[in-house]
């Protein structure tokens, strides 16, 4: 409802599920939970859905470090700032990478 104006949408799915409006509505907020929070920040901060790479286990592979760099930068709160920005940080400052891999300088 925003001020006076009420509206309502219909939406149709094909579920396996029961038809129970609650639990079909909290399958499909968990579904895009797990879009916005994990696939979206994938592609905004390393380009993963513009990613050339298919060549057997590659993709994969990639995939996963790209998992684990995004996981790395997100438990970094030394610096306030978004992960594509830490991510440049961590390209252009050696020590900033340092930090954020937990590796000590000898």
């Amino acid at each position: 409802m925003i001020g006076s104006k009420t509206e309502t949408d219909r939406r149709y799915v094909i579920s396996s599920l029961p038809a129970d409006s609650e639990r079909i509505l909290h399958a499909v907020r968990m579904h895009w939970d797990i879009e916005n929070g994990l696939h979206w920040c994938l592609d905004v901060t390393f380009g993963e859905d513009a990613c050339p790479i298919r060549l057997r286990n590659a993709a994969l592979d990639f995939s996963l470090l790209r998992r684990a760099a995004m996981n790395l930068f997100r438990a970094d709160h030394s610096r306030a700032m978004g992960l594509p920005k830490k991510r440049k940080a961590a390209a252009w400052n050696p020590d900033y990478l340092a930090n954020i891999l937990h590796l000590r300088e000898i």
